[in-house]
């Protein structure tokens, strides 16, 4: 019997001083990929991803997206998000594609054919993807600093 862990998997990611792993075929592979990314930490989990990706990783459940080079939930609504074959971003009951509505804390799917939530597992994987892509983004930005008041 095997027993399965959780779905999402924990991603190490390596900094860009540190030196690429043993085989791995030099030249850094994933990290030079997004070398040119301004945001540093996309880049490092885009990087970390594409990587869990080759060794089993569902690439239904990214939080990024390695074809637009951003956060899942800033390109989800690109008609290249839409998989029928899969059921992501599908509405099943009438065969059209499925809207993806994302604000702040908000991540919510809405078939424009017949106005429904469509749940299926292939839809709660977009919504897990997008919710972890606009937590890791949160995670990502620096602390703000409080002065203190003068008493």
């Amino acid at each position: 019997m095997v027993r399965r862990t959780a779905a999402r998997a924990h991603l190490r990611v390596i900094s860009s001083d540190c030196p690429a792993p043993m085989g791995g075929g030099g030249g850094g592979g994933a990290r030079d990929r997004y070398g040119d990314l301004a945001d540093r930490h996309l880049a490092a989990i885009l990087a970390a991803e594409d990587t869990a990706e080759r060794h089993g990783f569902n690439p239904h459940v990214r939080s990024t997206c390695a074809l637009h080079r951003c956060w899942i939930h800033e390109c989800i609504s690109d008609p290249a998000h839409v998989l029928p074959e899969t059921g992501h971003r599908w509405c099943e009951d009438c065969e059209s594609p499925v809207d993806v509505v994302v604000s702040p804390g908000f991540v919510r799917l809405r078939c424009a054919g017949c106005g429904t939530e469509p749940d299926s597992a292939a839809n709660r994987e977009v919504l897990h993807a997008c919710r972890t892509s606009l937590a890791a983004v949160r995670a990502g930005r620096p602390r703000s600093v409080y002065p203190m008041p003068d008493a």
